[in-house]
């Protein structure tokens, strides 16, 4: 018995000391953030004879978001490369006498595949003015190679190094035999032969439709891709297919130079030699004058990108899921007001509504839908909508009002459809832990709940709901792109497109990155050259608010540890299922490699 108070001492006071270390670290970590976030940053000088330096490292995000506490804390958080930072930075620099080429230093950069595209078509402007680009990695990942392959003039491998190229693969996790051995049964409505959303609820593999979808977007983007890679590496696209279906990360670098995947192969500190000498430096001076592109921003004033000039274009951000009053992502209660303040601005001429969503709810995507009517109609000034990697569903419903909407040949969109999930855990309840409820209702019309499974006439009136969900997200994106109802029908049942096709069927007007819907609406106002760009909502950190969320992400770092990863799994899949608005305009998660 002694030892037993011994030893539950000794751990009550371990506990102890573990809650006051970390009280201590978030302590330590909110004075450090809150001293940055209050430090003015050093401006960078550039000087003559510089190498703008980007370093294809981390995440691709559309703009800069304050760091995550939680993360910081993990030592699990990732370097983010802002989108809109990067490409402001390389135009302004193909036009800078300061800057002499610029060097892709590759080490695995995790972006979508229209963030690539928007990074290759930025940098093959650079290389139109006349200055080089060279490119070098240990070991290129794929994402990695098609950009500086797109690109650069000279292209080099570490001699022991390797290049990946193995074409394109989309993964779908299924849950059916999951939940069910859990008692869950998911209870589908839905509008939309191709809507794959519900699908890994209730199957457990693709649907046939899916698959031919699927199949049908995967090989219209490869083909573009692929024909980005043989351009800049003067092959033939046959070529390329076939390194892809060669193992390419398994050979030697003499692979890679017989088939024409790099230049050379070297050493960094070679490279960096002719670097140097390419900057046009004395012999003397081995070490390239290297920028990174964020600082290059800095000192140029590129945050926002186009800085100088009269006219306002109003960017604004419409990122992650669409929800109606989340913290994250785009939720209806802060956008909507944010798009009435930015049509009661004078100072805006024009706005872009920068989309990448695969969506959400429907109802929260319909208020966003007026909002931006109300843009239209209280100012008359243009409004344009710029596709990222998705633009789909929820993500397209509230661009479809859009005067013109661009998108890459890469960008899925599309998706419009309805569905809802409905779970019943009766079987859980009962049969696995042991409870039973009893239910007493003054009438049958009520609320779907997760004890008992909808009875025949409780499904037609959420069919319904549905169906008429769907009927306006047809009539909303009919109205917006000047076409009929069965028109829209027709391509609609919830597929989802690429860019390029999405342009030949109607839903996108053309082809192109944030910066050519700028460049065409400051064409239309007027101001090609008289206009400066300014970024909402406006990203600040504000450590309260983090401090708010922590309690939320410590439990479900708690569960994934306690539970174990995949029952935390299990149990995020089930909150998620139930925290979802009854009516979702959403596509599917695709794990596109």
């Amino acid at each position: 018995m002694k030892r037993f108070f011994i030893s539950f001492l000794g751990a009550l006071a371990g506990v102890w000391v573990s809650v006051l270390l970390f009280g201590l670290l978030i302590v330590m970590m909110i004075g450090v953030i809150a001293a940055s976030s209050s430090a003015s940053p050093e401006v960078p000088v550039v000087r003559n004879n510089s190498v703008l330096l980007v370093t294809l490292s981390g995440e691709i995000v559309d703009r800069q978001t304050p760091k995550d506490i939680v993360s910081e804390i993990y030592g699990e958080s990732v370097d983010q490369i802002p989108l809109n930072t990067l490409v402001a930075s390389i135009e302004n620099a193909a036009e800078d006498n300061d800057i002499e080429g610029i060097y892709l230093d590759c080490k695995g950069i995790s972006a979508g595949l229209a963030q690539i595209q928007s990074i290759v078509t930025a940098l093959r402007k650079f290389s139109d003015s006349g200055k080089w680009i060279m490119a070098y990695s240990d070991g290129y990942s794929q994402s990695d190679y098609i950009i500086a392959s797109s690109v650069a003039d000279s292209l080099f491998v570490n001699p022991a190094g390797t290049i990946d190229v193995h074409g394109l693969t989309a993964t779908t996790m299924y849950f059916k035999n999951l939940l069910e051995k859990a008692g869950i049964e998911v209870q589908v409505v839905k509008v939309g032969t191709f809507k794959s959303a519900v699908e890994p609820f209730v199957l457990n593999d693709m649907s046939e439709a899916n698959r031919e979808q699927t199949n049908a977007f995967l090989q219209n983007i490869w083909s573009s891709l692929r024909e980005e890679v043989a351009n800049g590496r003067k092959v033939d696209t046959a070529a390329v297919n076939g390194w892809a279906d060669d193992y390419t990360y398994t050979k030697e670098y003499s692979y890679y130079l017989e088939n024409h995947l790099a230049d050379a192969a070297m050493y960094r500190h070679q490279v960096d030699s002719l670097l140097a000498a390419a900057s046009g430096l004395d012999e003397d001076e081995t070490e390239p004058r290297f920028v990174a592109f964020d600082k290059y921003a800095l000192a140029r004033n590129l945050s926002d990108g186009k800085s100088s000039g009269k006219k306002q274009i109003a960017v604004l951000y419409a990122l992650g899921d669409i929800t109606e009053g989340a913290s994250t992502g785009i939720a209806s209660d802060r956008l909507v007001p944010q798009i009435l303040d930015i049509a009661d601005n004078e100072d805006v001429e024009a706005l872009i509504l920068r989309v990448n969503s695969g969506g959400g709810s429907a109802y929260a995507s319909e208020q966003i839908w007026e909002a931006l009517e109300q843009f239209k109609s209280r100012t008359g000034k243009p409004f344009y909508v710029s596709m990222g990697d998705y633009a789909a569903s929820g993500g397209y419903y509230i661009s479809c009002g859009a005067d013109r909407i661009y998108a890459e040949p890469v960008t899925l969109t599309g998706s419009i459809g309805i569905f809802g999930l409905i779970p019943n855990a009766q079987k859980l309840l009962n049969d696995k832990i042991g409870i039973n409820t009893a239910t007493v209702a003054t009438n049958k019309g009520s609320f779907p709940n997760i004890y008992s499974p909808m009875s025949e006439s409780m499904k037609g009136a959420m069919q319904n709901m549905v169906e008429n969900g769907y009927e306006l997200f047809v009539k909303r994106c009919a109205e917006g792109r000047g076409l009929s109802v069965d028109s829209i029908k027709a391509i609609a049942e919830g597929r989802v497109w690429d860019g390029r096709t999405a342009m030949e069927i109607g839903l996108v007007d053309n082809m192109g990155g944030l910066d050519v819907a700028v460049r065409d609406i400051a064409a239309e106002i007027g101001a090609e050259n008289d206009y400066y760009i300014k970024e909402y909502p406006k990203v600040k950190f504000k450590w309260w608010e983090e401090m708010v969320d922590l309690s939320k992400s410590m439990k479900t770092r708690f569960v994934t540890e306690f539970l174990g990863e995949d029952n935390a799994r299990f149990y995020t899949i089930t909150r998620s299922v139930q925290e979802m608005s009854p009516v979702q305009a959403r596509m599917d998660y695709i794990d596109i490699r």
